[in-house]
Protein backbone atom coordinates (compact mmCIF):
# COMPACT_ATOMS: atom_id res chain seq x y z
CA UNK A 1 0.00 0.00 0.00
CA UNK A 2 1.04 3.69 -0.65
CA UNK A 3 1.93 6.27 1.56
CA UNK A 4 -0.84 8.25 0.10
CA UNK A 5 -3.50 5.69 0.15
CA UNK A 6 -2.60 4.86 3.79
CA UNK A 7 -2.98 8.63 4.42
CA UNK A 8 -6.58 8.51 2.79
CA UNK A 9 -7.67 5.79 4.97
CA UNK A 10 -6.94 6.23 8.39
CA UNK A 11 -9.24 8.83 10.00
CA UNK A 12 -8.57 12.38 10.63
CA UNK A 13 -8.45 13.96 13.72
CA UNK A 14 -12.31 16.59 14.64
CA UNK A 15 -11.14 20.50 14.90
CA UNK A 16 -13.59 20.47 18.12
CA UNK A 17 -12.03 17.89 20.34
CA UNK A 18 -8.38 19.18 20.02
CA UNK A 19 -10.15 23.18 20.97
CA UNK A 20 -11.55 21.23 23.85
CA UNK A 21 -8.89 19.29 25.24
CA UNK A 22 -6.94 22.91 24.90
CA UNK A 23 -8.99 24.90 26.54
CA UNK A 24 -9.41 21.53 29.54
CA UNK A 25 -5.25 22.37 29.85
CA UNK A 26 -5.23 25.69 29.92
CA UNK A 27 -8.12 25.89 32.67
CA UNK A 28 -6.29 23.53 34.50
CA UNK A 29 -3.36 25.46 34.58
CA UNK A 30 -4.94 28.69 35.43
CA UNK A 31 -6.62 26.76 38.58
CA UNK A 32 -3.54 25.24 39.83
CA UNK A 33 -1.84 29.14 39.39
CA UNK A 34 -4.57 30.94 41.12
CA UNK A 35 -4.60 27.99 43.94
CA UNK A 36 -0.62 28.06 44.73
CA UNK A 37 0.11 31.65 43.68
CA UNK A 38 -0.18 32.90 47.35
CA UNK A 39 2.36 30.11 48.39
CA UNK A 40 4.70 31.34 46.17
CA UNK A 41 4.45 34.78 47.11
CA UNK A 42 4.66 34.13 50.52
CA UNK A 43 7.59 31.82 50.24
CA UNK A 44 9.39 33.85 48.34
CA UNK A 45 8.47 37.25 50.82
CA UNK A 46 9.79 35.21 53.47
CA UNK A 47 13.02 34.52 51.58
CA UNK A 48 13.48 38.13 50.88
CA UNK A 49 12.69 38.53 54.35
CA UNK A 50 15.09 36.27 55.72
CA UNK A 51 18.08 37.47 53.18
CA UNK A 52 17.25 41.07 54.10
CA UNK A 53 17.24 40.36 57.90
CA UNK A 54 20.70 38.43 57.83
CA UNK A 55 22.25 40.69 55.64
CA UNK A 56 21.33 43.92 57.71
CA UNK A 57 22.17 41.95 61.03
CA UNK A 58 25.75 40.96 59.35
CA UNK A 59 26.44 44.36 58.24
CA UNK A 60 25.47 46.02 61.71
CA UNK A 61 27.35 43.57 63.62
CA UNK A 62 30.62 44.00 61.69
CA UNK A 63 30.50 47.52 61.54
CA UNK A 64 29.83 47.77 65.29
CA UNK A 65 33.29 44.98 65.77
CA UNK A 66 35.21 47.65 63.32
CA UNK A 67 34.19 50.33 64.98
CA UNK A 68 35.51 48.79 68.72
CA UNK A 69 38.65 47.71 67.23
CA UNK A 70 39.28 51.62 65.77
CA UNK A 71 38.24 52.69 69.77
CA UNK A 72 40.58 50.77 70.81
CA UNK A 73 43.60 51.24 68.88
CA UNK A 74 42.79 54.97 68.97
CA UNK A 75 43.08 54.51 73.01
CA UNK A 76 46.55 53.04 72.22
CA UNK A 77 47.50 55.62 70.44
CA UNK A 78 46.20 58.36 72.58
CA UNK A 79 49.03 57.40 75.49
CA UNK A 80 51.91 56.16 72.87
CA UNK A 81 54.84 58.67 74.29
CA UNK A 82 53.85 58.87 77.42
CA UNK A 83 55.32 56.97 80.48
CA UNK A 84 52.35 55.26 80.70
CA UNK A 85 52.29 54.26 77.11
CA UNK A 86 55.90 53.41 77.05
CA UNK A 87 55.72 50.71 79.80
CA UNK A 88 52.15 49.01 79.81
CA UNK A 89 50.97 49.78 76.13
CA UNK A 90 53.08 49.11 72.68
CA UNK A 91 50.64 50.00 69.86
CA UNK A 92 51.95 47.86 67.20
CA UNK A 93 50.82 45.10 69.72
CA UNK A 94 47.28 46.12 70.98
CA UNK A 95 47.20 46.68 67.29
CA UNK A 96 47.71 43.48 66.18
CA UNK A 97 45.75 41.59 68.67
CA UNK A 98 42.79 43.59 68.31
CA UNK A 99 42.83 43.11 64.65
CA UNK A 100 42.97 39.44 65.01
CA UNK A 101 40.86 39.09 67.22
CA UNK A 102 38.47 41.47 65.67
CA UNK A 103 38.52 39.18 62.36
CA UNK A 104 37.82 36.24 64.07
CA UNK A 105 34.61 37.45 66.03
CA UNK A 106 33.98 38.90 62.42
CA UNK A 107 34.10 35.59 60.32
CA UNK A 108 32.31 33.89 63.08
CA UNK A 109 29.86 36.24 63.37
CA UNK A 110 29.18 35.94 59.49
CA UNK A 111 29.48 32.23 59.55
CA UNK A 112 26.41 32.15 62.25
CA UNK A 113 24.47 34.37 60.65
CA UNK A 114 24.48 33.32 56.99
CA UNK A 115 24.65 29.83 57.78
CA UNK A 116 21.28 30.42 59.57
CA UNK A 117 19.94 32.26 56.77
CA UNK A 118 20.82 29.32 54.21
CA UNK A 119 19.40 26.66 56.69
CA UNK A 120 16.06 28.76 57.02
CA UNK A 121 15.90 29.38 52.91
CA UNK A 122 16.51 25.60 52.46
CA UNK A 123 13.00 25.20 55.47
CA UNK A 124 11.13 27.69 53.39
CA UNK A 125 11.15 25.76 49.62
CA UNK A 126 9.88 22.52 51.83
CA UNK A 127 13.56 20.80 51.59
CA UNK A 128 14.36 18.25 54.23
CA UNK A 129 17.25 19.11 55.97
CA UNK A 130 18.61 15.83 57.59
CA UNK A 131 20.48 14.37 55.10
CA UNK A 132 22.25 17.58 54.49
CA UNK A 133 23.10 18.38 58.15
CA UNK A 134 24.37 14.76 58.21
CA UNK A 135 26.21 14.98 55.14
CA UNK A 136 27.71 18.27 56.67
CA UNK A 137 28.73 16.85 60.05
CA UNK A 138 30.18 14.03 57.83
CA UNK A 139 32.50 16.22 55.74
CA UNK A 140 33.44 18.29 58.83
CA UNK A 141 35.23 15.29 60.17
CA UNK A 142 36.51 14.84 57.39
CA UNK A 143 38.47 17.99 57.35
CA UNK A 144 39.08 18.01 60.82
CA UNK A 145 41.51 14.80 60.13
CA UNK A 146 42.77 15.94 57.44
CA UNK A 147 43.83 19.45 58.56
CA UNK A 148 44.28 18.37 61.88
CA UNK A 149 47.21 20.73 61.60
CA UNK A 150 45.91 23.53 60.32
CA UNK A 151 43.01 23.17 62.85
CA UNK A 152 45.62 23.02 66.20
CA UNK A 153 47.38 25.83 64.39
CA UNK A 154 44.50 27.95 64.46
CA UNK A 155 42.97 26.96 67.61
CA UNK A 156 46.55 27.61 69.18
CA UNK A 157 46.51 31.19 67.58
CA UNK A 158 43.13 32.19 68.84
CA UNK A 159 43.80 31.45 72.49
CA UNK A 160 47.23 32.92 72.39
CA UNK A 161 45.51 36.04 71.64
CA UNK A 162 42.57 36.27 73.50
CA UNK A 163 45.03 34.94 76.69
CA UNK A 164 47.38 37.92 75.68
CA UNK A 165 50.14 35.60 76.58
CA UNK A 166 52.49 37.72 74.33
CA UNK A 167 52.73 40.74 71.49
CA UNK A 168 54.85 42.58 69.16
CA UNK A 169 58.09 43.51 71.05
CA UNK A 170 57.94 40.72 73.83
CA UNK A 171 61.14 38.72 74.23
CA UNK A 172 59.94 35.05 74.28
CA UNK A 173 61.09 31.48 74.55
CA UNK A 174 58.41 29.48 72.43
CA UNK A 175 61.09 26.18 73.13
CA UNK A 176 61.50 25.16 69.24
CA UNK A 177 62.51 28.99 68.70
CA UNK A 178 63.56 32.23 71.08
CA UNK A 179 63.56 36.10 69.89
CA UNK A 180 61.45 39.26 69.86
CA UNK A 181 58.27 38.87 68.62
CA UNK A 182 57.81 40.62 65.23
CA UNK A 183 54.40 39.36 64.35
CA UNK A 184 51.58 37.32 65.65
CA UNK A 185 49.26 35.87 63.66
CA UNK A 186 46.16 33.00 64.06
CA UNK A 187 48.30 30.80 62.59
CA UNK A 188 52.42 31.68 62.64
CA UNK A 189 54.25 33.59 64.78
CA UNK A 190 57.14 35.83 63.71
CA UNK A 191 59.99 36.21 65.89
CA UNK A 192 63.42 37.58 64.95
CA UNK A 193 66.32 36.27 66.92
CA UNK A 194 69.60 36.95 68.01
CA UNK A 195 71.41 36.83 64.91
CA UNK A 196 68.39 38.17 63.46
CA UNK A 197 67.18 35.53 61.47
CA UNK A 198 63.74 35.66 61.19
CA UNK A 199 61.87 32.31 62.48
CA UNK A 200 58.55 31.71 61.68
CA UNK A 201 56.53 29.43 64.25
CA UNK A 202 53.36 27.63 64.18
CA UNK A 203 51.24 27.80 67.13
CA UNK A 204 50.27 24.76 67.08
CA UNK A 205 54.01 23.60 67.48
CA UNK A 206 54.26 25.60 70.73
CA UNK A 207 54.44 23.88 73.82
CA UNK A 208 55.43 26.30 76.02
CA UNK A 209 56.09 30.32 76.58
CA UNK A 210 58.40 31.34 78.53
CA UNK A 211 57.72 35.61 77.86
CA UNK A 212 60.96 37.82 79.11
CA UNK A 213 58.85 40.70 78.97
CA UNK A 214 56.14 40.79 81.05
CA UNK A 215 55.98 41.68 84.73
CA UNK A 216 59.40 42.42 86.12
CA UNK A 217 63.31 41.28 85.28
CA UNK A 218 66.10 40.74 87.22
CA UNK A 219 69.88 42.33 86.69
CA UNK A 220 72.56 40.11 88.51
CA UNK A 221 76.11 40.62 88.43
CA UNK A 222 78.86 38.59 89.97
CA UNK A 223 82.04 41.04 91.52
CA UNK A 224 84.81 38.83 91.90
CA UNK A 225 87.49 40.08 94.25
CA UNK A 226 90.53 38.58 95.85
CA UNK A 227 89.81 36.82 100.03
CA UNK A 228 92.33 39.39 100.82
CA UNK A 229 90.03 42.57 100.55
CA UNK A 230 87.93 43.65 103.03
CA UNK A 231 84.12 43.26 102.69
CA UNK A 232 82.65 46.41 104.24
CA UNK A 233 84.94 49.05 101.89
CA UNK A 234 83.81 46.41 98.68
CA UNK A 235 79.90 46.71 99.92
CA UNK A 236 80.49 50.62 100.43
CA UNK A 237 82.02 50.97 97.08
CA UNK A 238 79.46 48.68 95.02
CA UNK A 239 76.36 50.34 97.07
CA UNK A 240 78.29 54.16 96.27
CA UNK A 241 78.38 53.04 92.70
CA UNK A 242 74.39 51.96 92.76
CA UNK A 243 73.04 54.66 94.49
CA UNK A 244 74.54 57.15 91.88
CA UNK A 245 73.17 54.89 88.64
CA UNK A 246 69.34 55.17 90.52
CA UNK A 247 69.42 59.32 90.61
CA UNK A 248 70.44 59.16 86.69
CA UNK A 249 68.60 59.15 83.62
CA UNK A 250 67.45 56.51 82.08
CA UNK A 251 68.44 54.23 84.38
CA UNK A 252 65.99 55.83 87.33
CA UNK A 253 63.28 54.65 85.10
CA UNK A 254 64.80 51.19 84.27
CA UNK A 255 65.30 50.40 87.86
CA UNK A 256 62.26 49.18 89.77
CA UNK A 257 64.09 49.08 93.17
CA UNK A 258 67.29 49.31 95.11
CA UNK A 259 70.08 47.48 93.58
CA UNK A 260 71.23 45.59 96.66
CA UNK A 261 74.41 43.36 97.61
CA UNK A 262 73.01 40.02 98.39
CA UNK A 263 76.18 39.02 100.04
CA UNK A 264 79.29 36.27 99.35
CA UNK A 265 77.94 33.96 96.83
CA UNK A 266 81.62 31.97 96.53
CA UNK A 267 84.65 31.77 98.56
CA UNK A 268 87.57 30.15 97.13
CA UNK A 269 91.45 29.79 98.53
CA UNK A 270 92.14 32.74 95.48
CA UNK A 271 89.10 34.76 95.13
CA UNK A 272 85.74 35.65 96.58
CA UNK A 273 82.92 36.48 94.86
CA UNK A 274 79.56 39.26 95.60
CA UNK A 275 76.36 38.74 94.09
CA UNK A 276 74.71 42.30 93.56
CA UNK A 277 71.03 42.00 92.05
CA UNK A 278 68.15 44.89 90.77
CA UNK A 279 64.30 44.55 90.02
CA UNK A 280 64.64 46.19 86.43
CA UNK A 281 61.65 46.85 84.04
CA UNK A 282 60.75 43.93 81.37
CA UNK A 283 63.58 43.49 78.74
CA UNK A 284 65.78 46.09 80.21
CA UNK A 285 67.73 43.74 82.68
CA UNK A 286 71.06 43.44 79.92
CA UNK A 287 71.70 46.88 79.82
CA UNK A 288 71.16 47.36 83.62
CA UNK A 289 73.85 45.01 83.72
CA UNK A 290 76.29 46.19 82.07
CA UNK A 291 75.54 49.97 83.53
CA UNK A 292 76.36 48.54 86.75
CA UNK A 293 79.80 46.40 85.84
CA UNK A 294 81.00 49.38 83.95
CA UNK A 295 80.24 51.90 87.63
CA UNK A 296 81.69 49.09 90.02
CA UNK A 297 84.89 48.82 88.13
CA UNK A 298 85.38 52.26 88.14
CA UNK A 299 84.30 52.82 91.91
CA UNK A 300 86.34 49.45 92.68
CA UNK A 301 89.91 51.23 91.21
CA UNK A 302 89.11 54.56 92.39
CA UNK A 303 88.99 52.96 95.96
CA UNK A 304 92.44 50.41 95.10
CA UNK A 305 90.49 46.87 95.25
CA UNK A 306 91.66 45.08 92.49
CA UNK A 307 89.26 42.32 90.72
CA UNK A 308 90.13 39.07 90.14
CA UNK A 309 90.99 38.62 86.34
CA UNK A 310 93.22 41.70 85.83
CA UNK A 311 96.62 41.42 85.16
CA UNK A 312 98.81 42.08 88.34
CA UNK A 313 100.91 45.76 88.46
CA UNK A 314 104.83 44.96 88.04
CA UNK A 315 107.06 46.03 91.21
CA UNK A 316 108.86 49.45 91.19
CA UNK A 317 112.82 48.32 90.87
CA UNK A 318 113.57 47.68 86.87
CA UNK A 319 112.51 46.47 84.26
CA UNK A 320 111.09 42.52 84.72
CA UNK A 321 114.42 39.87 83.61
CA UNK A 322 113.73 38.17 80.07
CA UNK A 323 114.77 35.15 81.05
CA UNK A 324 112.85 34.58 83.61
CA UNK A 325 110.22 32.82 82.16
CA UNK A 326 112.88 30.54 80.18
CA UNK A 327 113.15 26.89 80.95
CA UNK A 328 116.77 25.94 82.91
CA UNK A 329 118.34 23.99 80.10
CA UNK A 330 117.67 20.13 80.03
CA UNK A 331 121.35 17.53 81.80
CA UNK A 332 120.32 15.61 78.50
CA UNK A 333 121.13 18.09 75.88
CA UNK A 334 124.98 17.16 76.14
CA UNK A 335 125.81 14.01 74.95
CA UNK A 336 128.66 14.17 77.16
CA UNK A 337 126.81 14.41 80.59
CA UNK A 338 126.55 12.25 83.48
CA UNK A 339 122.93 11.85 82.54
CA UNK A 340 123.36 10.88 78.84
CA UNK A 341 126.02 9.00 79.70
CA UNK A 342 124.32 6.87 81.96
CA UNK A 343 121.41 6.19 79.68
CA UNK A 344 123.41 4.97 76.71
CA UNK A 345 122.90 1.33 75.51
CA UNK A 346 125.72 -0.87 76.81
CA UNK A 347 126.73 -2.54 73.64
CA UNK A 348 126.44 -6.88 73.60
CA UNK A 349 129.68 -8.43 74.61
CA UNK A 350 130.57 -9.93 70.95
CA UNK A 351 131.39 -6.53 69.44
CA UNK A 352 134.26 -5.53 71.76
CA UNK A 353 136.25 -8.77 70.34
Amino acid sequence: MSLSAFRAAAPSPEPGGSLDEAAEQAGNAAGWVEANWSIWLSTGLRIVLIVAVAVTLRYLIRRALTNLIERMNRSAQAVQGTALGGLLVNAERRRQRSEAIGSVLRSVASFLIMGTAALMVLGAFQINLAPLLASAGVAGVALGFGARNLVTDFLSGVFMILEDQYGVGDSIDAGVASGEVIEVGLRVTKLRGENGAIWYVRNGEVKRIGNLSQGWSTAGVDVTVRPTEDLERVRAAISSAAETMTREEPWSEQLWGPVEVLGLDAVLLDSMTLRVSAKTMPGKSVGVERELRWRIKQALDAVGIRMIGETPPQADGGAADPTAAMAAPSAYASSVSPQSLATTPIPPAGMNK
